[in-house]
């Protein structure tokens, strides 16, 4: 069984200033990247949301945008169809709900149109600077082979994670967990030899990946 409190220390160390990749200055600009982000590179968000804050600057922009024009707005994400009457809707709801405002419960934030626990946990901890684990593919496949969790299934994992990280670390491991799967945990080739983690791992395929 790893030991949390050691890949937290490991973590922590390697990653001392983790934080998300999205670009971003609102709540409202981050749950619009983070829509944007299903199937699509933080990258190539970030790339299309420097325009797009500029034109769109507030939830009014969004609720009475030309679906269109707002397609257009978004195509280089990709699915832009289904993220544009998302963004739109969610913004209209945020307007009729919430008064205009994001806001910051996960029960609320769920109710949004385009939004699931994943975005509402980036939000929760990286807007509001709440505890949040958001389950991507990235937490759910270095959590798998870690052995911190045994499912993938998103929010199984979501509730092993929490039970075995302590409630005060849980942004700061979640966004440490996504960059050592992006940069050395990585899906068809990780970088066994050069893990941090690779002792705490009981991934039985570590050893191929070693050399």
């Amino acid at each position: 069984m790893p030991d949390p409190k050691r890949i937290l220390g490991l973590l922590k160390k390697k990653y001392p200033h983790s934080r998300i990749a999205l670009h971003f200055s609102t709540p409202l600009e981050l749950l619009i990247a983070t829509i944007l982000s299903a199937q699509c590179t933080d990258v190539r968000v970030n790339e299309v949301t420097k325009e797009l804050f500029r034109k769109y600057r507030g939830v009014r922009d969004y609720a009475n945008a030309d679906i269109k024009g707002l397609e257009q707005d978004i195509r280089p994400t990709g699915f832009y169809k289904n993220k544009a009457r998302a963004i739109i809707e969610c913004c209209k709801k945020l307007l009729k709900d919430f008064g205009g405002t994001v806001p910051e419960r996960l029960e609320e934030l769920v109710t949004l149109p385009g939004v699931g626990r994943k975005t509402a946990n980036v939000i929760i901890g990286s807007a509001f600077g709440g505890q949040a684990i958001a389950v991507d593919t990235h937490v759910l496949r270095v959590s798998n082979r870690l052995g911190l969790t045994h499912s993938n299934d998103p929010d199984k994992v979501e509730e092993a994670l929490m039970r075995a990280i302590p409630k005060n670390r849980w942004t700061g491991f979640n966004l440490s967990l996504i960059l050592h799967g992006r940069e050395t945990c990585i899906a068809r080739k990780p970088k066994c030899g050069e893990c941090i983690l690779y002792d705490e791992c009981e991934w039985e395929e570590k050893g191929n990946f070693k050399a």
